[in-house]
């Protein structure tokens, strides 16, 4: 069961990615999602950088104790926007990386939305 949910995920993460692309005007937002984290990214793929980066193991999210995981992943929305916006970008593409777009991911979009980043 295991192996085909790291198979569909897989199919699911190339289908995204074969349409989605980061410049430097508008990077790709990439989301890696783990049992216990999760961690963000801006990214221009042409040059191959991040341009910023943000994770539920940053000290600013740390602080808030007590926090369920889909609060922490709105925190973290929030964090990488404000951090996107220090480098004067606001426009992005979402990359899902295959998982769905529900719970923490869905956290995520709606906290770097609310943070001023636009999809």
């Amino acid at each position: 069961m295991a192996k085909n949910r790291e198979v569909s995920r897989e199919r699911r993460r190339r289908r995204v990615r074969a349409k989605v692309a980061g410049t430097p005007t508008r990077p790709r937002l990439n989301v890696f999602r783990s049992l216990q984290h999760i961690y963000v990214q801006l990214i221009d793929d042409g040059a191959g950088h991040t341009l910023a980066a943000a994770s539920s193991l940053d000290k600013e999210i740390k602080s808030q104790s007590g926090l369920k995981k889909s609060d922490e992943a709105v925190a973290v929305g929030k964090l990488l926007a404000q951090r996107a916006q220090d480098k004067q970008i606001k426009l992005v593409v979402f990359d899902r990386a295959g998982y769905r777009y529900h719970g923490r991911i869905k956290a995520i979009a709606d906290g770097a939305r609310e943070g001023g980043l636009e999809f």
